[in-house]
């Protein structure tokens, strides 16, 4: 941090003019809160800038406890679905609790609090409070406005609960709006005035059976309590006197009233709002101190906190803790009660790549606890999760659950049964679900037989086929540990089945119909088609585990490099292809103006890092740089795409870290570019690994030197091990690329190939 800088100036200038000192003072006690209090470095509001035609972040003002069963936020949009929160409203309508993942997902079993004073307006397209963003507080742990009217609305949330604080104004009837933003609810007051129950039914997104119950109690009594119904919503009015100020206590359970009235008990009790805040504001801090930055840009500081913020809200905890503090929870799957530990709110396809991988540094034995609830889900549903919401929703592509289940068994987290993994992940391979897409294996059929999905017999089938071989990579781990020779076999030849869909002729990627033959008049930047949410140039190195593979198929490291340069050199012009209208994704790739790369999408955000196989890895360092430079931010335009549950601040911790997970089901994490001086990173038993880059600067972004442990470092990767057991990475960095570190193809990554006969 600048705490050490700062210090060494006041002691070469003891006599500064008094303007000077004062500042440097200023700077130094700036500097000594943002070392302890973490908090104050995260704008939740970071993203919101947001709408269907142009994403950046399709964030919301998220504020709760890490991996939370609920989350609560500011709402602008009239139902708390979609764009919940965006940046530019002028209005409030309610302050919801949550669970969205992102803007496209909408959201379930929510109900939201609106404080007003005057006339009672009910129906959330009607009703509205106008604000300033000045006047707001978004941190990690704790929401406060002050709306014109003269309304304050604080919040603090726990994991399962959440303490308000509402301060009106003197002169007007004041009164507290529940709305349960659906039409389907129970709500009782209680004699005393001193606290309200209810329960939200809610059949959305194919849950039914799901009730979210809630306990409301109040600092001091209410008045003339009411329910109301309108349009398609419903929900209580309760009132106060003018000039009052309340603090009102929720509390939630998908099990009970019993459990949420023992939720509320054990997370908030007695505690006043401000004892409930600063508990908060600890959690966060415990958290965020896990990586400890210390550099001279308080932008980039602020931007690396945000995005440790956001990596550590998804997957949500779907459990808990009964009397005797034991785990349980109402399934999603199957409509019943069951003992143990469950997550949801997750999409695979996004978070595999980086956020998974992030995680199983930070927490190991929640992702312990993670494999088991997925094998728990097989068992209650009959498919592997694969896009929940809180049940299986279905959407995009793959069976990636088998990349968590690998990446932590080889890992070293090895908390569930090799076999039950492998059972469920063979039905899932050999038999289609209930989704267009995910669950199960659309086109498993051809797969098997001709080795790969054809297209235009199966949408985006070139895609699947690149998915469905990595996934077997990680599958045929599971036969191996399961004695499942004849799986273990097949497994063996089809990750290798990429190779069916790439045509020479073009070196690309290609559309192949079920006879063999090419899709006609084929254009690299045609988005959709054989692929999802992108083109060619996207979904051309999804080879994550064999990129030495890929590199053959080119015939050089020289070749594949020119292609991997001409992603970034190509004009970013849109050919929305077979989508047949411009969708936000492509708009975006336009405006970040890295040619043909669309790090607002999942499939490509690895391909940066593909140059230290093939020999150059000053080129993987300086684009890593380039788009953490260009890219994040701390605004509400800073991010470049859909957020997607943690899924690109992941990459962004990782990438300031100096590494990134290319292969999840390997060990490895490839080094890329430092962003900070030093960072330390305290690992769940309390061992440290510290990062230090000697020289670090927005021009020295070029590695010269890396030792690890004091000893010289010239492969391009380290292992999970090499970080878990505590330690030190090394850098000397300098701004011309050294071209003859860490060439040979020793040096490079993992890669399938290398063990093909």
């Amino acid at each position: 941090m600048r705490s050490q800088n700062i210090m060494t100036t006041r002691m070469n200038h003891l006599f500064l003019p008094k303007r000077a000192l004062l500042a440097a003072l200023t700077l130094l006690f700036t500097a000594f809160v943002f070392a302890r209090d973490y908090t104050s470095l995260v704008d939740t509001r970071t993203g919101t800038n947001s709408r269907f035609e142009f994403s950046r972040g399709n964030t919301y003002p998220a504020t709760g406890r890490p991996f939370a069963m609920h989350l609560w936020s500011p709402q602008t949009g009239v139902d708390g679905n979609g764009w919940k929160y965006t940046y530019p409203a002028k209005e409030m309508r309610g302050f919801a609790l949550s669970h969205q993942c992102s803007a496209w997902t909408g959201d379930y079993a929510s109900f939201s609090l609106f404080p007003e004073v005057g006339k009672v307006v009910c129906p959330s397209s009607l009703r509205g409070a106008r604000f300033n963003h000045e006047d707001e507080v978004a941190r990690p742990h704790f929401y406060s406005v002050k709306f014109r009217n003269g309304i304050t609305t604080e919040m603090a949330p726990t994991e399962r609960c959440c303490s308000f604080r509402f301060s009106f104004p003197r002169g007007e009837d004041a009164y507290l709006l529940l709305d349960l933003l659906i039409n389907r609810g129970e709500i009782s007051f209680s004699e005393d005035g001193r606290s309200l129950t209810g329960c939200l039914k809610t059949n959305q997104f194919g849950c039914r059976g799901l009730h979210n119950f809630f306990v409301l109690e109040f600092s001091q009594p209410f008045f003339k309590p009411d329910t109301w119904k309108a349009s398609k919503e419903s929900g209580a009015v309760v009132r106060f006197k003018p000039g009052s100020t309340v603090e009102v206590k929720v509390g939630t359970s998908y099990i009970s009233l019993d459990q949420a009235k023992l939720n509320l008990q054990r997370e908030i009790g007695d505690r006043h709002f401000s004892q409930v805040r600063n508990e908060g504001r600890k959690v966060w801090n415990e958290l965020l101190g896990r990586i400890d930055v210390e550099g001279t840009d308080a932008e980039q500081i602020r931007t690396f906190y945000g995005c440790l913020f956001r990596a550590n809200l998804f997957s949500r905890k779907f459990y808990e803790l009964d009397a005797d503090n034991a785990p349980y929870y109402h399934s999603p799957y199957d409509n019943q009660v069951h003992h143990g530990y469950m997550f949801t709110d997750n999409g695979f396809w996004d978070s595999f790549r980086s956020q998974f991988p992030l995680t199983i540094l930070l927490h190991p034995t929640q992702q312990g606890r993670y494999m088991n609830a997925m094998l728990d889900a097989y068992d209650q549903s009959g498919w592997l999760p694969s896009w929940s919401f809180p049940g299986e929703q279905g959407g995009m592509l793959g069976n990636h659950a088998i990349s968590l289940f690998a990446d932590a068994w080889v890992k070293g987290v090895r908390t569930f049964d090799p076999k039950r993994v492998h059972d469920a992940y063979v039905h899932e391979v050999t038999n289609k679900g209930p989704r267009s897409n995910s669950n199960g294996r659309a086109g498993f059929n051809d797969y098997w037989e001709i080795g790969y999905v054809p297209y235009p017999e199966n949408t985006y089938g070139s895609a699947m086929t690149l998915e469905y071989a990595y996934d077997d990579f990680c599958g045929q781990l599971f036969a191996r540990l399961s004695g499942d020779g004849e799986w273990e076999k097949r497994f063996g030849e089809s990750m290798f089945y990429y190779r069916n869909v790439f045509s020479s002729e073009v070196g690309f990627m290609r559309g192949r119909d079920r006879q063999g033959n090419w899709t006609p008049d084929f254009r690299p930047g045609a988005w959709g088609g054989p692929f999802i949410e992108g083109n060619a140039w996207h979904y051309n190195w999804s080879v994550m585990h064999d990129v030495e593979g890929l590199i053959r198929l080119y015939g050089s490291d020289a070749a594949f490099v020119c292609k991997l340069d001409s992603v970034f050199s190509t004009l970013p012009i849109i050919d929305f292809g077979f989508y047949g209208e411009v969708y936000n994704e492509m708009v975006e790739m336009v405006v970040s103006d890295m040619g043909q790369y669309e790090h607002g999408n999942q499939p490509i955000q690895h391909a940066p890092y593909l140059y230290t196989y093939a020999g150059q890895p000053w080129k993987t360092q300086y684009w890593v740089r380039e788009i953490m430079r260009k890219l994040y931010n701390t605004s509400p335009d800073g991010y470049p795409g859909d957020e997607d549950q943690g899924a690109m601040s992941a990459w962004y911790v990782l990438s300031a870290l100096g590494l990134y997970a290319v292969t999840p089901g390997t060990p490895q994490y490839v080094l890329g570019s430092p962003l900070f001086s030093k960072m330390t990173l305290t690992l769940e038993d309390g061992k440290k690994f510290v990062v230090t880059a000697d020289g670090n600067s927005e021009e020295n972004v070029y590695i010269q030197q890396a030792t690890i442990n004091g000893k010289p470092l010239d492969k391009n990767w380290i292992t999970y091990q090499d970080i878990t057991q505590g330690g030190s990475l090394h850098f000397v960095m300098g701004p011309e690329p050294n071209t003859s570190r860490g060439t040979s193809k020793v040096a490079a990554p993992f890669s399938v190939s290398w063990g093909e006969k």
